[in-house]
């Protein structure tokens, strides 16, 4: 491009340079042009809208960046001072550093949203995750230009790494429990054992509904409509029932016992239609009664059925034990309970 204009033939420096520098702004514009029609052409084929927010982000500093870099190599070839050409070259270099800072902050904040919400959908987890991310990350971004900047004026950043590894050991000894819990909220987020609305149940025996999914605790409530905050370093660490999972449907498990002599088809035939009465049980899977065992003094069945979902199995097993109980006097099957025959001797 310096070359081009100076086949033209013109005497002045100055003049040589403004051309040299307009020539690289019409580089510029034409780069600019064809990251923001041309790109946005081809992204739109793709489903997500992702591509044209990061296209409206980084089709400026594109634009500045080979403009800057215009002057710097115009400033070169034609020699100013060794000051001159310093602070110039510097100050520019310090601007695309800023420029592009404030380019990966937006680009950040528009990933880290779109992956947020598509997380989201997936798991239930709570998207108010978003400004703590997004936090988290500029200040990693600020950090990192700040250091370029430093680097770029040639002042020596190796005191201010180590204070700053000293305070990060500082900072993380002194909240590493917080540390931990972002750490099991994250592998809660990518192994996604359970969503918000599923009903899990702990190794210590809380059963809930997973009403939030947070980066530091996970928030269940119980049938008591009791909610317990959990860390997410225990939850991480734990064995968890999602009950609601792979299917929504849940198995109930209803054990009767009966007298000897009853007739077990009998039996049978009253259990199931009992199920099938009830408007919590579905068809599919159907229910089925299984003979277990002969006890000490009844013969023991169990009736296995499924609900709609976890949240319906206290109340359906307080149907069926009801309807049981009347279907069974009704149909005069007797359920046995312990009983003891105490005799009497007289003294002889």
């Amino acid at each position: 491009m310096i070359r081009l204009v100076e086949a033209m033939n013109i005497s002045s420096p100055a003049v040589n340079a403004l051309l040299s520098v307009f020539a690289f702004v019409v580089v510029a514009k034409i780069a600019d042009l064809l990251v923001d029609k041309v790109l946005r052409k081809f992204s739109r084929f793709t489903k997500t809208d992702l591509d044209d927010r990061i296209i409206d982000v980084v089709h400026r500093p594109i634009f500045f960046t080979i403009l800057f870099l215009g002057i710097i190599a115009t400033a070169l070839h034609f020699g100013p001072s060794e000051n001159v050409l310093w602070y110039t070259s510097g100050s520019l270099y310090s601007l695309l550093a800023v420029i592009w800072c404030v380019a990966a902050v937006r680009i950040s904040n528009t990933v880290i949203e779109h992956a947020v919400m598509k997380v989201s959908d997936v798991t239930g987890m709570s998207r108010d995750i978003i400004p703590l991310v997004e936090n988290v990350t500029r200040i990693v971004i600020i950090v990192a230009a700040v250091m370029i900047v430093l680097s770029i004026w040639k002042i020596n950043i190796t005191p201010v790494i180590a204070s700053a590894g000293i305070a990060g050991a500082a900072v993380a000894f002194a909240a590493k429990d917080t540390i931990a819990n972002f750490f099991g909220g994250i592998s809660v987020f990518v192994d996604k054992p359970f969503k918000i609305g599923d009903y899990i149940v702990l190794d210590k025996g809380e059963r809930g509904e997973v009403v939030a999914i947070g980066v530091r605790s996970t928030r269940i409530k119980t049938r008591d409509d009791v909610q317990i905050t959990i860390p997410n370093s225990i939850i991480a660490n734990t064995k968890v029932i999602n009950e609601s999972a792979p299917i929504p449907n849940f198995r109930v498990r209803i054990p009767v016992s009966v007298a000897y002599g009853s007739d077990i088809d009998k039996v049978q035939e009253v259990l199931l239609e009992v199920a099938g009465q009830n408007k919590n049980v579905i068809p599919e899977p159907s229910p089925r009664v299984r003979f277990r065992e002969f006890g000490e003094s009844s013969l023991n069945f169990e009736l296995l059925c499924w609900t709609k979902e976890p949240s319906l199995r206290g109340l359906t097993v307080h149907e069926l034990n009801c309807e049981i109980y009347k279907t069974f006097a009704a149909s005069g099957i007797t359920i046995p309970f312990p009983q003891r025959d105490v005799h009497i001797r007289p003294d002889s």
